[in-house]
């Protein structure tokens, strides 16, 4: 489960995707998958929420990991690479990038 604390010291990455109306179900289908049979398994991960718009043109994913090796090294792993090429036939954009958590208010 994702944490929002500055003393964590976790890698926070946070994926956006571009999709059509027409292929969101299908690639939050594969995300799903990816994060239950492969992702979640992976050493350093910690937690992850999946989030769509309600045009069902953008999906967000919020995860967290260990250090930011450990979040690279499941991006190198063959699985993940094959899964990849997957996600992207269905959407038109989607970049992963890595964030410092720098402040939380609740």
């Amino acid at each position: 489960m994702p944490t929002l604390s500055r003393e964590s010291n976790h890698q926070t990455v946070i994926t956006t995707f571009e999709v059509s109306p027409a292929t969101c179900q299908d690639l939050l289908d594969e995300v799903r998958e990816s994060y239950e049979a492969f992702i979640r398994h992976q050493p350093g991960f910690v937690g992850a929420a999946i989030h769509v718009n309600d045009a069902r043109t953008r999906i967000a994913i919020y995860s967290q990991w260990r250090d930011r090796a450990a979040f690279q090294a499941m991006l190198r792993a063959d699985e993940m690479r094959a899964r990849m090429r997957r996600i992207n036939a269905l959407c038109r954009t989607f970049e992963p990038v890595m964030y410092d958590l720098t402040d939380t208010f609740g």
